[in-house]
């Protein structure tokens, strides 16, 4: 199940608000600029599909999304417990970060949180199979997959050469809960 918890900055240990309803966790991010949906898929996707059927499964609404917001590039992201690179990759995502462009997730299988800090408050938004998150360029967040990652993701992005961080290099996101299975 999809869940928002809110944390001050002062209490990274007890979150404020928790929220589960895609409703309530959609008005509260969209309060601070960070679009969160939910899509289904127009036809099945089979265990194991190849990137190219995996966006052919979501093309209306990844369509949709691109004319509105001007991304140019579209990709799938697979990590799963037998990556070999899934200790760096968790790693990397773990620091706090920004991007010159919007940070635009579809999850199409598995899990991961977000942790977005705005102001004083830390959003940390635990997405699942369905979730769509759309974090706004310049803004400061971390991810984790967790230790055994299960996650299979469509990226969107406004430069066709993808990814792209510039890292705080505050160490924040060390004081957050991570996430756990």
């Amino acid at each position: 199940m999809s869940c928002l918890s809110v944390y001050h900055l002062s209490n990274p240990l007890s979150p404020n608000k928790v929220l589960t309803h895609s409703e309530d966790i959609a008005s509260t991010l969209d309060a601070v600029g960070v679009r969160f949906e939910r899509w289904e898929a127009a036809q099945p996707i089979s265990a194991g599909a190849e990137p190219d059927a995996v966006i052919a499964a979501y093309r209306e609404q990844i369509d949709k999304l691109m004319s509105e917001r001007g991304y140019v590039g579209v990709d799938v992201v697979s990590v799963n417990r037998d990556h070999p690179q899934k200790d760096a990759l968790r790693a990397r995502f773990l620091e706090e970060h920004r991007h010159a462009e919007d940070e635009v997730r579809f999850f199409v299988a598995g899990r991961g949180l977000f942790n977005l800090h705005i102001d004083d408050y830390v959003y940390a938004v635990l997405c699942e199979k369905s979730d769509l998150i759309s974090v706004p360029a310049g803004s400061r967040h971390w991810f984790d997959m967790g230790e055994e990652p299960n996650v299979i993701a469509i990226r969107l992005f406004n430069d066709p050469q993808g990814w792209k961080a510039t890292f705080t290099g505050e160490s924040i996101a060390s004081q957050f809960p991570r996430l756990e299975y």
